[in-house]
């Protein structure tokens, strides 16, 4: 804990003038009693040897340090295992504290301070900064850094997620904000950068080594648990954390973005450069700007692309969204491209559908003619499942049909209006009332009502009366077909004579 120069000048002359115990002092200042001790140590006062009390480990003492000096990062708790099956019977907590005071200190390791020339290096890696809400949906705000070795001259680019796709986003965006790229760029071990690492044996990433041979620099990792090797851009994250992030009020990530990019070149440039504290940053870049590599003609595709399947729905899902598509494309896979902006759906090479990207959850973004296109054809497959049941019922009415088609009719309403008619009198009545009117020459629904009426009112009988079908289609569409009468008179008659009384 680092105190001030008026609590050490105090610490101190408590000690030696006033002549008070470390315990007491720590006491009446409030610091812990070790902040005492160290600020006595480095002062030169002699350490107070204490009074050595006896303890239950005192037995087992040589065997803790013969262990721990050939095993220095051997666990307390496999530690306290062996010396209680010795017959060490103190607690765990306890014995964890005494040997934290016998583990063997690592010698302080000192380093050299790297210097790379313009143009040579930069070092790369993703910072989390919270989350962020869009919509329904919370996603991690993530920041990629890159900073130029030489010059320190820093980017930043917010994205809400850190994968492959927005990690190459990322390099591109700084390669062009620098109009340029150096030859090395230095990873910690990502798993956007390293796959499997055995030793200095590296298995890379694809993606990042084709990335890497188009724009034609060296992808180089860290040594495992060696942050310092890229400690230019972890001092980086800190600063654009103190000195950009805090407090920082923005819209969405287009204004933060931006924001970024303002602070990148303006505040984060004017800063001194650490290899040379006579120039600024942006002084510093001007010179190592010319060094850089020259950018490829063409980009890099960095679209994300996924093989998916379309189920029973005209959907397709993508990133926790449903994204609409032709209804001739169920049941089929597709592949979705995705930008920052937009996604596209592809069949082959034809693109299908387009839509704007939504980073929320639980979204349906549709196209209104995918779903009119959708509309139209359940509607024309009503209208042949009805022809379907009027065909069965009365043949003639395909006749009926088609000569009303060759004259331009509405095959729609024409099937309608026979269908009611088919469940007012009858299968039998309407075939035969479409036969006369086909005989007549007019295929239209009011022919055949007009010869219904007739054939009604020369058997004298009342007007049907509407009856309400049930409202299951299947029920509907089921075909009855009547029998004939005949049967049932003659065997009425037969009834009466047999009533007749002989004697009569």
């Amino acid at each position: 804990m680092a105190i001030s120069a008026e609590l050490e000048a105090k610490i101190l002359r408590y000690y030696h003038v006033e002549k008070w115990r470390v315990g007491t002092i720590a006491r009446q200042l409030g610091v812990h009693h070790g902040t005492v001790e160290r600020v006595l140590s480095q002062a030169g006062a002699p350490k107070r040897q204490r009074a050595h009390r006896a303890s239950l480990l005192d037995p087992f003492l040589a065997f803790v340090t013969e262990t721990l000096a050939a095993y220095p990062t051997l666990t307390a708790s496999r530690l306290y295992a062996m010396v209680r099956e010795r017959g060490y019977t103190g607690g765990p907590d306890h014995f964890r504290h005494l040997v934290a005071h016998h583990r063997p200190r690592r010698a302080a390791e000192a380093y050299l301070r790297l210097r790379t020339l313009p143009g040579e290096q930069a070092q790369v890696d993703w910072a989390h900064f919270g989350r962020h809400t869009v919509g329904r949906a919370e996603r991690a705000l993530m920041a990629f850094v890159m900073v130029l070795s030489f010059s320190r001259q820093i980017f930043v680019r917010f994205y809400l997620d850190a994968r492959m796709s927005n990690f190459l986003r990322g390099h591109e965006a700084a390669f062009h904000a620098w109009n340029g790229l150096p030859r090395v760029l230095l990873y910690d071990n990502l798993k956007s950068v390293v796959l499997e690492r055995q030793g200095e044996a590296i298995r890379f990433h694809p993606t990042l080594l084709a990335f890497a041979a188009h724009y034609h620099f060296e992808p180089r990792p860290v040594a495992v648990a060696r942050g310092n090797e890229k400690g230019r851009v972890e001092r980086a994250i800190r600063y654009a954390r103190e000195s950009f992030f805090a407090a920082r009020r923005w819209r969405d990530l287009d204004d933060l973005n931006a924001q970024a990019a303002a602070w990148c070149q303006g505040q984060a440039a004017e800063r001194p450069c650490p290899e040379d504290r006579m120039l600024s940053v942006r002084d510093a870049f001007t010179r190592e700007q010319p060094t850089l590599l020259a950018l490829p003609d063409n980009p890099f595709p960095t679209d994300e692309r996924e093989a998916l399947s379309v189920g029973k729905t005209p959907y397709v899902r993508f990133d926790g969204n449903d994204y609409s598509l032709p209804h001739t494309h169920t049941g089929r896979t597709v592949d979705v491209v995705a930008s920052p902006t937009e996604v596209r759906v592809l069949d082959a090479a034809e693109v299908i559908a387009r839509h704007r990207r939504s980073y929320s959850t639980g979204e349906q973004i549709e196209d209104p003619e995918h779903l009119a296109e959708l509309t139209a054809a359940k509607r024309r497959a009503r209208r042949h499942r009805g022809q379907d049941r009027l065909v069965r019922a009365a043949p003639n009415s395909r006749d009926l049909l088609t000569q009303a088609a060759t004259r331009g009719d509405n095959l729609g309403s024409i099937t309608a209006a026979l269908l009611r008619l088919l469940e007012r009198y009858g299968a039998a009545e309407l075939e035969a009332a479409v036969t006369e009117a086909l005989a007549r020459g007019v295929p239209h629904p009011n022919a055949v009502r007009l010869a219904l009426e007739r054939r009604r009112e020369q058997r004298h009988q009342p007007p049907p009366l509407a009856i309400a079908l049930p409202a299951d289609v299947r029920v509907r569409d089921l075909v009855v077909c009547p029998h004939d009468l005949d049967d049932y008179d003659r065997l009425q008659s037969h009834q009466g004579h047999d009533d007749d009384d002989p004697r009569e």
